[in-house]
Parts: C-alpha cells; sequence; structure tokens
C-alpha cells in the first residue's frame, strides 16, 4: 500500500519516492505519495514527477482498488525508477482552505438546525454543499456565513489525528452527511476544529482557521424536497 503522506502532513509540497508499477504507460503507483487523489468532494492534485532531468506530468489523481494511480501526461517511467515528486501548491492549498471552511460552516448549520449535508464538491472558483432542510432563508444563511467569518479572524487551531473506532464513534459529530457512517477501520483520521467541529474526514486542511481567510455567499437552489444546495468562495 503506498503511504500516504498527505494525511500526516498536508503541507508536504514535495518528496522522494519510488515507482512501484506503471500500467499502460501512463498510469503509475508509488511507495508513498504526496498527491491526494480525487475523493470526499475534494478535487485530485496535479504536479510533476522528475526522473533526473526529465518531467513527467500528473494530469489525474485517484483510487482504485484500494491503490493510488497517478496519471502521467508523458510515458517513460519504469518500476523502480527512483522520482522526486512536487504538487501544485496554490491549487492545493486553495483546496485546503475551502475544505476548512466548509467545514466550519456545515458545523454552525447543523449545529444550529439539525440539518445534515447530503452532499459536497469543492472546485478552484467555489464549493457547494447540499443539506437536508426544509425551510431555507438566503437572510439566514447570511448570518451563518458572517458567524464563519468571525471565526475566520481569530486564531483557532484545526488538528487532525487518528483514533480506535470505537472511540471516534463516541464523537456526537463522527459524521455530518447524511446516510453515511465512517468505514469500520481499526482507525478513523479524525480532523477536529478546536471548540467547533470534530468529524472523520479523509481529506486536507489548514491548521488554523485564519489561513481560511473570507468566504461570501454566491447563490442557493432548491433541489429537491427537503434538499437545498448552496456555493460560497474563498474572497481572495
Amino acid at each position: 500500500m503506498t503511504q500516504t503522506l498527505y494525511l500526516e502532513d498536508s503541507y508536504l509540497q514535495e518528496c522522494e519516492t519510488t515507482v512501484v508499477s506503471v500500467k499502460e504507460d501512463k498510469y503509475v503507483v508509488l511507495d508513498q505519495t504526496i498527491f491526494y487523489p480525487k475523493g470526499g468532494g475534494q478535487p485530485h492534485d496535479t504536479g510533476k514527477m522528475i526522473r533526473d532531468e526529465e518531467v513527467f506530468p500528473v494530469v489525474y489523481v485517484g483510487k482504485f482498488s484500494g491503490e493510488i494511480s497517478h496519471e502521467i501526461g508523458e510515458p517513460g517511467l519504469q518500476p523502480g525508477d527512483k522520482v522526486k515528486c512536487q504538487i501544485d501548491w496554490d491549487r492545493r492549498y486553495k483546496f485546503m482552505r475551502s475544505h476548512t471552511a466548509a467545514h466550519t460552516l456545515a458545523a454552525i448549520l447543523c449545529e444550529d438546525t439539525g440539518t445534515l449535508i447530503t452532499g459536497n464538491q469543492i472546485s478552484l472558483e467555489k464549493t457547494r454543499f447540499d443539506f437536508n432542510l426544509k425551510e431555507f432563508s438566503k437572510e439566514v444563511f447570511l448570518t451563518y456565513i458572517d458567524k464563519a467569518n468571525e471565526l475566520f479572524k481569530q486564531g483557532i487551531p484545526v488538528k487532525w489525528y487518528d483514533l480506535a473506532y470505537d472511540e471516534a464513534m463516541k464523537i456526537p459529530t463522527v459524521s455530518r452527511m447524511a446516510g453515511a457512517f465512517p468505514p469500520n477501520l481499526p482507525k478513523l483520521r479524525i480532523v477536529e476544529i478546536e471548540g467547533i467541529d470534530k468529524q472523520a474526514d479523509g481529506g486536507t486542511h489548514v491548521r488554523n482557521l485564519k489561513e481560511v481567510g473570507q468566504i461570501e455567499f454566491i447563490e442557493a437552489k432548491n433541489k429537491g424536497k427537503n434538499n437545498r444546495r448552496v456555493y460560497f468562495r474563498l474572497v481572495d
């Protein structure tokens, strides 16, 4: 199994690694990686692998049958090759800020209304999430945006750590997703925004809410009975 360095330290921008396997001259498995694979509403990382002076662009990263596969834009890598990985840091950092912002906003909304999240997606331009709320008021939601922005002005730490499954499941907010339960694994990765949110999560986050900056409301849509969709973006 590939060692997932991005879960240990989301701020790693490069690493040395070894090619484990290559399929069809473009799907590469590494012994360790800093590249986040698409999943959980967070897009995949992009970047490059470097072998000596030769550059192999990384155009897609996904998880298939438990393995993290890196799609490269140029053929030539072979099993056993030593490569340096470098991620597109600006892209990744924006996703980290947006992901932490989404957790904060969802925590405020869920605590105040009792709603649960039914879907989410982060992109470079905006972030959206869906929630199962009967009554929705744009004006009220804007107050949640204001509350989140006040929190983003404070130096509130964000941390992540592993907990034994049984211990993690004692956390009331271990899952904010409607109908979703964390996988029955020996350990779960917990992302905690101190005093605000604590839940199982496999994405990348900033270490402090101040790094988020500010967010702004874009629009809201009615996606059917008891389902609302909201879009927001980072202000920068």
